[in-house]
């Protein structure tokens, strides 16, 4: 699940340094020190064992390794990136900035925030229960050993073959995956995290005065390839699915398929693709900004 949610389109790579209002208090009147008072020790509030209960969904999800994924696939492509668009192509400067975009922890305050005010208040508990069983976790090892046996692209090339030559309709297995994949709208909400990585991407490069483009064109000009973005999402998700859970059966699929069907399931289904569309909007955006003024040979 985590790591089908992930699929970037080839056109752009999905920290955004955020600040904190510093308030002085030098200026206020000091009054006399009060008599010594009693503090009652601190309780776990409701929020307090929530928020708990999702760094362990996150643990078990393997949320810190897949974010060190996303980073290595980030560096990768802005040095593709700086050799197709840059005079110069990639260099010491622009892979550390790159890097910076992509530090993991940066990456996870991106997507802990965007996946904690869509998941709300739904309850943890039977997801945990099952991400941390055998079977749950054995999943999870799929998906991230998929995920980085992925960054070659061979690899990737030779999944998408298999499927490609896949006749339909569709055994046992393979239609185990379907049902996951529609269940949980996964070509759908990689489409659409593509489609608004590439906005974020192009306005960066605009508001770095790389070019000028109202954003109407640059809807246009992205819906212009929805055709072909819809189907290279298509073939990622069920290639990369088809590899990372050949190992499982189609009742261990149709299981997994289970869960998504449960409210607990969907609601951690929307908030991971919340989660990641916050944080490659901001990379994006970065990026683009950053590669717009390297363009125009400013110092980064």
């Amino acid at each position: 699940m985590l790591t089908s949610l992930t699929n970037l389109h080839r056109s752009v790579v999905r920290s955004v340094l955020g600040g904190l209002t510093a308030v002085s208090f030098a200026a206020l009147p000091v009054a006399a020190a009060p008599a010594a008072v009693e503090v009652a020790p601190r309780t776990e509030t409701v929020a307090d064992s929530h928020s708990a209960q999702i760094d362990a969904l996150f643990a078990a999800l393997g949320m810190p390794e897949m974010l060190q994924i996303l980073q290595e696939e980030g560096l990768v492509y802005g040095d593709d990136l700086a050799n197709q668009m840059l005079p110069n192509g990639t260099g010491p400067v622009w892979q550390a900035l790159v890097a910076d975009l992509h530090d993991p922890d940066a990456l996870h305050a991106l997507m802990r925030s965007g996946f904690e005010e869509s998941f709300g208040d739904a309850d943890v508990t039977p997801l945990l229960a099952f991400y941390n069983s055998e079977a749950g976790q054995r999943i999870v090892e799929l998906e991230l050993s998929a995920r980085r046996a992925f960054m070659d692209e061979e690899v990737e090339e030779a999944a998408r073959a298999r499927f490609r030559n896949i006749a339909v309709p569709y055994n046992d297995h393979l239609g185990a995956i379907e049902a996951f994949v529609e269940e949980n709208d996964l070509v759908e909400m990689n489409v659409a995290g593509a489609f608004n990585s590439n906005f974020m991407f192009m306005r960066g490069l605009v508001q770095g005065g790389a070019f000028e483009m109202s954003e109407g064109d640059i809807l246009a000009d992205i819906w212009s390839q929805e055709a072909e973005t819809r189907a290279d999402s298509h073939e990622w998700v069920y290639a990369f699915l088809s590899m990372a859970y050949q190992p499982l059966s189609a009742a261990e699929i149709e299981a997994y398929v289970d869960l998504s069907r449960t409210a607990e399931g969907a609601a951690m289904n929307r908030a991971l693709f919340a989660g990641f569309d916050r944080m490659y909007g901001a990379i994006s955006l970065s990026l683009g900004v950053a590669l717009a003024r390297q363009l125009q040979g400013e110092t980064l």
